[in-house]
């Protein structure tokens, strides 16, 4: 099966002249356990770290380090690469074994660890600057929602409504969908005055969380 890069390469609006470098960078050690991504990853892995805690800081320069530390996490782990790699369709270009040559699904964590493996192929390739603009194009959406961190959403909003309101927010369960092993909850927040905002999550907590992240995004803003 042949596979067409110059694809990915339109997409990230890179043009790499060590192609076999870009290949590497999307190489699993299932299909070559020499020539894979392994050292690439790691090298990515740190320096998307270095890009967003730049960025962090560049952002929230008054923010206390524990804020700015649970934002950095929430913006570098395995989910939000994924997220990143999915985007960018990098299952479509990854080498894993594959004898009968069909299409497979390629794993959630072979697609994240190809995007580090990929960030690390472009710092290689065309060095820091192009490298952070890069990062910082695809991570834009992310960056901008960082201004709530999911681990700290319900207790931000319960102070934010506390000062403002002088009451609790009211959350309300909606749904609770799908299979057993895979549930779809729906819930609903909102503060005295303001329209419901809801939030989805494989688990009630979850859920909730997403929607005090909605609701604060939405109500710091007026």
């Amino acid at each position: 099966m042949k596979i067409n890069y110059s694809n990915l390469e339109k997409k990230i609006n890179i043009r790499f002249k060590n192609r076999n470098l870009l290949i590497k960078s999307l190489t699993h050690k299932s299909f070559d356990k020499v020539n894979n991504n392994e050292k690439i990853e790691f090298l990515g892995d740190r320096v998307l770290g270095l890009i967003i805690a730049k960025k962090l800081l560049e952002i929230y320069p008054n923010e206390k380090e524990g804020i700015l530390d649970k934002k950095y996490a929430s913006l570098v782990n395995k989910k939000t690469c994924l997220a990143i790699g999915k985007k960018l369709n990098l299952d479509k270009y990854i080498l894993t074994f594959n004898p009968k040559n069909i299409k497979v699904k390629i794993e959630d964590k072979v697609i994240a660890d190809c995007c580090e493996a990929l960030i690390g192929a472009v710092y290689l390739e065309k060095g820091l600057s192009i490298t952070e603009n890069l990062i910082l194009n695809l991570w834009k959406e992310n960056i901008k929602n960082s201004v709530v961190t999911q681990v700290d959403a319900k207790t931000m909003l319960q102070e934010f409504s506390l000062k403002k309101n002088k009451k609790l927010p009211i959350y309300k369960l909606i749904s609770n969908t799908g299979p057993r092993h895979k549930p779809i909850f729906k819930v609903a927040v909102k503060l005295p005055n303001s329209k419901f905002y809801i939030g989805k999550g494989s688990s009630k907590k979850d859920a909730e969380q997403n929607a005090a992240i909605l609701c604060l995004n939405n109500n710091l803003k007026s």
